[in-house]
Formats: structure tokens, C-alpha cells, sequence
């Protein structure tokens, strides 16, 4: 985060601390995604709901695809399908790519919808090229949808390919192999404005949730996680365990408007420096 402040390769929201980051060359990045044979190819493509990857959302439905993306945080639901054939024609693409947009014009899907998930594009901090292992903003929102999906049986944990799209600045390669927990999700293809990276080795994927990892704090927020435990307990007559105890990450501070009259990041430069300077604190997922 601090890097990609410094080197003004961010882009609104700012400071880019405790969020996916959005950043220079989003645009090209996903361009580059959509002419991929696995985007083409794909009927249904779930993308998560940070501003970096609105442009993927856009090809999404620029395609005639149904996008199917989260509620943020999960907070209020569980996941909305937009197709934009099934919308009244005055209805713009870039009207339903944003939260609002979502909210005004998705279908809300249930826990127990069936439909089947030909592709996952999710948001990083920083990726490893060798490994696919990724850091997000250190929420485990990806890791839990993920394993949603693939309890449910909308995803196939095996096959299912994981992109991500990102700077170049963003590909790193300290992350260690070991540093991955048995939840997190590593991506096979890494797109970055100028490249398509495909992870030779990437680590395996999980399947379903990891309720012994769960803590109390993160079931609490989650409404759809805790019908799903519900469910799964009264189906198979007992308890799922439950993790530690856990003090959630903070989460990012809000942003104004994007001022489109300074460009760079001297007008965040304030901002920046009341943010502690994180180093390796946040690279892995809780």
C-alpha cells in the first residue's frame, strides 16, 4: 500500500490502506483479461466488488455474460447476477458495475440457488507469479466466497480458474509458499497491464469452510455464513466447531470524491503519512 502511494501508481479511492487497491493501467489490465480464451469462453464469471476491477465487470456484461458479484463484505446479502439482456434497453453497462448499480438493478441470488461459476476474478495487494499465493486487504472475504461456492456446489474447487488483475508493481515474489493457511486461494493467471502471467506452480485450492478457522467476531458479520451453518448443523445433527477468538482488520477509511483538477498522490500525501507503514503485517488473509 505505502509503495503504491509513493510511487503514485493508486487511484481513487485514497489512501489505498486497508482496501484493494485501485490502480494506474486498471483499464488495460482488464482489456488484456477479456481477451483471454478462458474469459471468452466463460458463461458466468464472479468478480468482487473493489473499484480496481470495475472495468472487468464492464467486459462482463460488454460480452452478454452474467456477472456475478458479492455484496460488499457480504453485509447486507449474499451475491447478485446481472445480465444485461434481462434489463430494459435504456439501462447503460456502466450503470450496473457499481455497489448502487448492483443493488438497483442485480437479481439477488440465495444461498441455495443453483447456477455454476465458469470462472473467479478476484482483487490483490500484492501476487506471487511462482505460487498464485495473493494478499488482499486482510478480510478473507475472497477466501470465504470461495468456499461458499464451492460448499454449495456452484464452483468446481478443483477447475474453477482464479484471475487476478494488477499492476505491475504488484507482482511480487516474497511472498512465501508456506505462508498460505489451508482456506486461502492461490490464482492461476495473474493480468497486469502490460502481461499475462500463468502460474506454473500454483498451490493447491480448498474446498468448502473451514468453520475450526471461523471466529466468532467474523460468523457474527456474515448473515448468509450463519444460515449456512444452520443449515448444515440441523441436516447433519451436530455442532460445527467454531476458530479463535480474532480483533477484526480495520477496514478503509472513507474517501471523497475523486479530484480530477490534482493527479498524483501529493494531494494524499497527509493522508498517507497517518497510516502506520505496514510492511509484511498484512500479507496474509485472516
Amino acid at each position: 500500500w505505502d509503495l503504491m502511494e509513493e510511487k503514485d501508481i493508486a487511484r481513487f479511492p485514497r489512501p489505498v490502506h486497508h482496501r484493494i487497491p485501485n490502480f494506474v493501467g486498471a483499464d488495460q489490465a482488464a482489456a488484456r483479461l477479456a481477451d483471454l480464451p478462458e474469459f471468452r469462453e466463460a458463461k458466468c464469471i464472479k468478480v468482487n466488488p473493489d473499484t480496481p476491477q470495475r472495468p472487468v465487470r464492464h467486459a462482463v456484461l460488454g460480452q452478454g455474460k452474467t456477472l456475478l458479484t458479492p455484496q460488499p463484505r457480504l453485509r447486507t446479502g449474499f451475491f447478485s447476477t446481472i445480465r444485461m439482456d434481462t434489463l430494459p434497453s435504456l439501462v447503460k453497462i456502466d450503470e450496473c458495475t457499481n455497489s448502487k448499480g448492483v443493488a438497483k438493478w442485480g437479481t439477488p441470488v440465495t444461498l441455495n440457488d443453483k447456477y455454476t461459476v465458469d470462472l473467479v476474478v478476484v482483487g490483490s495487494t500484492g501476487v506471487c507469479p511462482k505460487t498464485g499465493a495473493r494478499v488482499g486487504k486482510g478480510e478473507g472475504f475472497a477466501e470465504l466466497e470461495w468456499g461458499i461456492l464451492s460448499a454449495q456446489g456452484n464452483l468446481d474447487a478443483a477447475n474453477t480458474l482464479v484471475v487476478t488483475t494488477v499492476h505491475d508493481e504488484q507482482v511480487v515474489d516474497d511472498i512465501p509458499a508456506d505462508s498460505l493457511t489451508k482456506h486461502d486461494v492461490p490464482v492461476d493467471i495473474i493480468v497486469t497491464p502490460t502481461k499475462v502471467i500463468r502460474v506454473p506452480s500454483r498451490a493447491p485450492k480448498p474446498f468448502g469452510i473451514f468453520w475450526d478457522l471461523l471466529s466468532p467476531q467474523k460468523l457474527a458479520q456474515i448473515r448468509v455464513l450463519r444460515q449456512l451453518k444452520k443449515e448444515i448443523e440441523e441436516r447433519e445433527g451436530t455442532e460445527l466447531p467454531s476458530g479463535p477468538d480474532e480483533v477484526l482488520p480495520p477496514v478503509a477509511k472513507k474517501s471523497g470524491k475523486p479530484n480530477n483538477k490534482k493527479k498524483g498522490g501529493r494531494g494524499n500525501q497527509r493522508q498517507k503519512n497517518r497510516q502506520p507503514r505496514n510492511g509484511n503485517a498484512q500479507r496474509k488473509e485472516q
